[in-house]
């Protein structure tokens, strides 16, 4: 891609096309839709927390409309098997012949609903799906639909009954994103849209038109790989990963896929706004959804009450941003 500032206007009103067909469905949650689509520019997982009732599953849903393709859902449960999500061999007894059928896996999107309520050996399922993008049935390995991006959500604050994610795992998630409870606004929006002649609380997704293929997506995948990022925006972000392991109240920091990642969700918030470069700003808006879940804090720490986002917080104040 010679001259990738040429591709920047298209996309950018591409991707606020496909904002705008999102937030049909959605009211307000915003930065969460920014976040969920700097993911999907990136070729990234998500792993998208909430309490219960925020439209978790209706944002997903949405994404899922706006971008044609093949949608998968599972909804994890303490009973759900690995081959359940990825698939399974079977004998037909017609042709006389083993058959291969294909799991939720093969998809563009899926969506793996309350992930942590399955346990480890069903979570693990996902694991070569994530991060190599295809799965192995019976020793023979099937290549996913491209591009494959897993959305996982999970409720953060109910324990009983759930498997918390291993770090292999929350590792292979981009970014954790938390929704939170919408503004007044917001949630007065929202209560007005009952009173127009719904039925029940039904996904209403009726609004949302498909603005984007799954073909054009990888280009602008493509078109996000190319943006430019100057030494010292590398250099920001490889401070704040490494510092991130020498930090007051931090027990683990966050390993060497934590840089990579910040970077990637950098240059796609810098197409998201119409750039063909990335600043530190870009670093600094993705910087606590892309370190939440890699690093652990101190048991004093955690005793205390402080919350994660305010430790990373303090970390990000002690690096200096560059001027680019």
């Amino acid at each position: 891609m010679t001259n990738i500032s040429e591709h920047i206007p298209l996309a950018k009103q591409e991707i606020d096309a496909l904002i705008g067909e999102i937030q049909k469905a959605v009211i307000g949650q915003t930065d969460v839709i920014n976040k969920l689509i700097i993911c999907l520019l990136a070729g990234g997982h998500v792993l998208l927390e909430g309490v219960p009732g925020l439209g978790k599953t209706l944002l997903v849903k949405a994404l899922s409309s706006a971008v044609s393709g093949e949608f998968g859902r599972i909804q994890f449960t303490p009973d759900l098997m690995p081959s359940d999500v990825t698939g399974h061999t079977l004998y037909d007894m017609q042709t006389g012949q083993w058959k291969t059928r294909k799991g939720a896996v093969f998809c563009h999107l899926l969506l793996a609903d309350e992930i942590n309520r399955a346990p480890a050996k069903t979570q693990s399922a996902l694991l070569e799906a994530m991060q190599e993008g295809q799965v192995t049935i019976e020793g023979q390995t099937h290549a996913l639909p491209k591009p494959f991006i897993c959305v996982a959500t999970q409720n953060p604050i109910e324990q009983e009954g759930t498997y918390p994610l291993p770090e292999a795992q929350l590792d292979r998630f981009l970014m954790n994103v938390f929704m939170n409870y919408p503004t007044a606004h917001e949630e007065k929006r929202l209560l007005s849209e009952l009173i127009t002649g719904r039925v029940g609380d039904t996904l209403d997704l009726s609004k949302v038109s498909a603005v984007l293929s799954p073909q054009r997506l990888l280009q602008l995948q493509k078109i996000v790989s190319f943006v430019g990022v100057d030494e010292r925006v590398v250099q920001y972000a490889l401070d704040i990963v490494r510092l991130s392991r020498d930090f007051a109240g931090i027990d683990m920091g966050a390993g060497v896929r934590a840089g990579m990642a910040l970077l990637r969700c950098a240059k796609a918030c810098a197409v998201m706004n119409g750039r063909a470069y990335a600043v530190p700003d870009d670093v600094r808006y993705v910087a606590v959804d892309v370190l939440r879940h890699r690093i652990r804090l101190s048991a004093d720490f955690m005793i205390d009450g402080l919350a994660i986002e305010q430790v990373i917080e303090q970390l990000l104040s002690h690096v200096s941003a560059p001027r680019v």
